[in-house]
């Protein structure tokens, strides 16, 4: 079924507008979601996946487009993370592998990095869910069992499959977010939560506002290396993004993507690398196999999970071979 359902679309022009809605749709109990570009919403809106009565769009607020070599707005479309606009080389390299040019001019940084994880089992039509029955995630109040992992509905596996979050991560991202209750910061990488439904630490009424660089990012070099079915479109099977002060392997930060609910960083399987001493290709070898045991990838996306995690080593092998370039 791919009529989009009903909802009330509100457009506040002022972050302060957009909470005082968000709040005042807590208090009656209306459901709703935030949409930045609506390429990843409202397609799971016409497959009838989750939606809500409200739909508050963040794409008339002020100040939500800056864009510029330490700071990115939500609504920062992925076709402007240009050179020209002063962002991060590595940042350029993932947004342009991002699905389609029609899409990515339309798609946001906010969006990519607040992506609804994707299983088989739950991003497919209304009819077909109902035909085989529903998943843990999807359950329409029938408390059904993961697809993925049987017999458990106390844990999501969805994959989480944006591009964008690992390239930040190795440049120490900030994200700033807002609510009803006020405003917080704190480090991309805590940004996320390890269960495929709540997916992030947002809190009800909370949008993530926009990402802030440190001074010194602009002195890494970074390279984001992905694995998809097709070259255009698709989203990433598997992402591995890394990033370093030039010639100094203490400085090296490696983090990857759409193999678990969350994108992550490898600090600790960088550290048992370095610990025996940078050797250069011989290091890269061990830091590639390293990654490659530290990562689960389940049986939900397009590719085999075995495929996916064998072809960590050879994109995290890439990624740090380019920063030797």
């Amino acid at each position: 079924m791919m009529l989009m359902p009903p909802f009330t679309l509100h457009h506040p022009t002022s972050v302060d507008q957009a909470c005082a809605l968000a709040a005042q749709l807590m208090e009656s109990g209306e459901a709703f979601d935030w949409v930045a570009g609506g390429t990843d919403l409202l397609p799971n809106y016409k497959w009838h996946i989750n939606t809500k009565p409200h739909v508050i769009s963040l794409a008339r607020i002020d100040g939500t487009s800056t864009i510029s070599a330490q700071e990115l707005g939500c609504m920062v479309r992925l076709s402007d993370l240009t050179e020209e606009n002063g962002v991060h080389p590595v940042i350029v390299q993932a947004a342009s592998k991002v699905a389609s040019s029609l899409i990515r001019t339309n798609a946001t940084l906010g969006g990519n990095l607040c992506l609804d994880t994707r299983c088989f089992w739950y991003n497919q039509g209304e009819d077909w869910r109902r035909s085989i029955d529903w998943c843990h995630k999807a359950d329409c109040g029938t408390g059904a069992d993961c697809r993925v992992i049987p017999n458990q509905n106390t844990l999501c596996v969805a994959t989480y499959q944006g591009d964008i979050a690992p390239t930040l991560m190795v440049l120490g991202a900030t994200v700033h977010l807002i609510g009803p209750n006020g405003a917080r910061s704190l480090p991309l990488e805590s940004f996320y939560q390890l269960d495929g439904m709540k997916k992030n630490v947002l809190e009800e009424g909370e949008f993530l506002l926009k990402v802030t660089l440190p001074d010194d990012a602009a002195n890494r070099t970074g390279s984001y290396q992905k694995l998809r079915v097709r070259d255009s479109w698709d989203f990433p099977e598997a992402g591995v993004a890394a990033s370093w002060v030039k010639g100094d392997p203490s400085s090296l930060v490696i983090a990857t993507t759409a193999l678990e609910s969350i994108p992550r960083c490898h600090p600790e399987e960088v550290a048992s690398v370095l610990e025996a001493g940078w050797s250069g290709s011989e290091s890269v070898k061990a830091l590639s196999t390293a990654v490659q045991k530290s990562v689960k990838p389940v049986n939900n996306t397009a590719l085999p999970p075995r495929y996916r995690r064998s072809m960590v080593r050879v994109l995290t092998k890439r990624a740090v071979q380019g920063l030797l370039e």
